[in-house]
């Protein structure tokens, strides 16, 4: 830090204290008025000048937990705390005596609160055909002009031919040669376009167009674009990666207020709703001779290039600068889309960092094998059933009229497990764990029936239930591995796509569980496990939990202060 002293002095305002003026060469000259109070106890840079040129640094907010000393600080104390030294704001939280100052300040007449938004100037030229036309002309005479208002938007040429030597496209005569919108002379248009930030900054807009879209035609002024913006917007659900959750999302509301000052919108915020995706993850490799290697680069430790043996790094987001990536291509030719997606939808919640694991990727892909393989097995059971889903060369029941087994009970349970998950918290994981779970029942539900069959057993009752719950099983799935469940969709019978079957709906009677397990605890440590009736009262399952062997020794002699009863599948009880 350097500094020269001015020799002048300032008056502090809130208590006229004279305060020495520096000049130094760490104050940002776009920070307000490029003088600034200087606060050494309170911020590093400003202790360290202090230090350097023997200035007093007086502390005037001690950590909430400690004692105010005048001890000398060792470091500048940045975190909010209590105000120590500040005379009538001695004692209150720093947070709040900031407040009081400030407002303080306004009723003297000495100064005003705002707020700073910092909002930076994007670049947004660049070289891509794809880009928004940057709307310019240059004339040699009269310079650069402004496109004309009515012969805006200038539109991309559709007959351009895309060459691999890196220049735009656009530099064809046939696109740049124009006049002078000024003099009539010959011009040429600006050949860069705008940056994609500027379209996704405002393109929802015009999604609510759909006909106009169509057709090419978008007058955002018009009566009837004004009405159909004013009736979807704000976007009710809005999912982006957490890179995108400032610069986008900032300049998203940005563009919308200026076309609601503009007269072209009424809404004032872009969305109601946001979901920020986490990153995909994966460990780094790095060679002492080739520097960063691809994971397919790496053999027992071993770089395959040289030989040298390979550092294993941190798990950091997957980026081509560090080579820590998956060709999807690969993973496409050896497991299949349909396993690709569904692991990414799988290893993680959406908003949490993703990750990747190739175990994980090999169990996905079992999974779907498991699918393909009960399917084949039970099909010639379920061929004679007919469907639950309109379409099916078996002909239509109604799932009401299916008979109730366990198989039924749990598939109404699953249809609502995945249903809400996805509805209510986008938590495609635990969506897929239900499924997995369902898969497991199906298995154990083949096994008895298929494997081990009776004399005795009405296959109309049993595979009644199996169709339903083998055909919602694929229905459920169907957005996580689209492929796959379209094709077990048509093997099992169906002629309609997927794409034009409604989405179950569960019944909550027959997704209620006869029995439950009931957890007891004594003074919040678990004691003992049961199984009862759904449905109970909290007395009766108060009562069955008392009756408990282990529970009644535990009890015996000792005072039951408190029971409590949890959602019904949890017992407390207080001695």
């Amino acid at each position: 830090k350097i500094g020269l002293d001015t020799g002048h002095k300032a008056i502090n305002p809130v208590n006229g204290e004279e305060i020495p003026i520096y000049v130094a060469n760490f104050v940002l000259m776009e920070y307000g008025t490029g003088a600034i109070m200087s606060v050494p106890a309170h911020d590093q840079r400003d202790f360290e000048f202090a230090t350097e040129y023997e200035l007093a640094i007086k502390q005037v907010i001690t950590p909430a937990d400690a004692d105010p000393s005048d001890a000398p600080l060792e470091k500048a104390f940045e975190d909010y705390g209590i105000m120590m030294n500040s005379d009538k704001y001695t004692g209150q939280k720093s947070s709040e005596a900031r407040i009081a100052i400030a407002k303080d300040l306004e009723a003297r007449g000495l100064g005003k609160r705002v707020i700073n938004y910092k909002l930076r100037d994007w670049g947004i030229s660049r070289q891509r055909y794809w880009g928004t036309p940057i709307p310019m002309i240059y004339c040699d005479s009269c310079g650069v002009i402004p496109v004309p208002e009515d012969q805006l938007p200038v539109l991309l040429p559709e007959d351009i031919k895309l060459t691999s030597t890196g220049d735009s496209p656009l530099k064809d005569a046939s696109f740049t040669d124009t006049t002078c919108p000024k003099c009539g002379g010959k011009a040429r248009r600006e050949t860069d376009t705008m940056d994609t930030f500027v379209d996704s900054s405002w393109y929802f807009l015009r999604f609510c167009m759909e006909k106009e879209m169509e057709k090419g035609d978008v007058d955002l002024t018009s009566d009837d674009s004004k009405a159909k913006i004013s009736r979807w917007m704000p976007v009710d659900q809005y999912i982006g990666g957490v890179e995108h959750a400032v610069l986008h999302l900032l300049y998203s509301r940005f563009f919308t207020r200026v076309l609601r000052d503009l007269g072209l919108t009424e809404a004032s915020e872009p969305f109601t709703n946001l979901l920020t995706q986490g990153m995909v993850t994966k460990e780094t490799y790095k060679c002492p001779t080739d520097g960063w290697v691809l994971p397919e680069e790496v053999d027992g430790g071993a770089c395959t290039i040289c030989g040298d043996k390979v550092t294993i790094g941190r798990i950091e987001k997957m980026s081509k600068s560090k080579k820590n990536v998956i060709d999807p291509d690969k993973l496409i030719n050896r497991y299949g889309a349909d396993t690709a997606r569904l692991f990414s939808l799988f290893a993680a919640p959406p908003e949490r960092d993703l990750e990747w694991s190739d175990s994980g990727v090999e169990g996905t892909f079992k999974f779907l094998n498991k699918l393909w393989n009960i399917v084949m097995d039970c099909k010639e059971y379920i061929e004679g059933q007919p469907s639950c889903y309109p379409g099916s060369r078996r002909g239509f029941v109604s799932p009401e009229n299916i008979p109730d087994n366990s198989l039924t009970r749990k598939m109404h349970q699953t249809i609502k497990k995945v249903t809400t998950d996805i509805d209510r918290d986008f938590h495609f994981n635990t969506a897929i764990a239900a499924m997995m779970e369902m898969l497991n029942e199906l298995s154990s539900y083949r096994n008895e029936h298929i494997h081990s069959p009776r004399e005795d057993i009405n296959y109309k009752e049993v595979w009644g239930p199996g169709r339903y719950a083998i055909e919602t099983l694929i229905v459920l799935l169907s957005p996580f591995s689209p492929h796959i469940s379209e094709e077990l969709w048509e093997i099992i019978g169906n002629e309609h796509g997927l794409i034009n079957i409604k989405w179950p709906g569960w019944d909550e009677d027959k997704a209620a569980e006869d029995e439950i397990e009931l957890v007891v605890q004594i003074n919040g440590k678990v004691r003992d496990k049961t199984t009862v009736a759904a449905g109970l009262s909290d007395d009766e399952i108060k009562q069955k939990a008392l009756a408990l062997d282990k529970i009644v020794a535990a009890t015996d002699g000792k005072e039951i202060r408190k029971t409590f009863v949890i959602k019904g599948r949890l017992v407390n009880i207080v001695i």
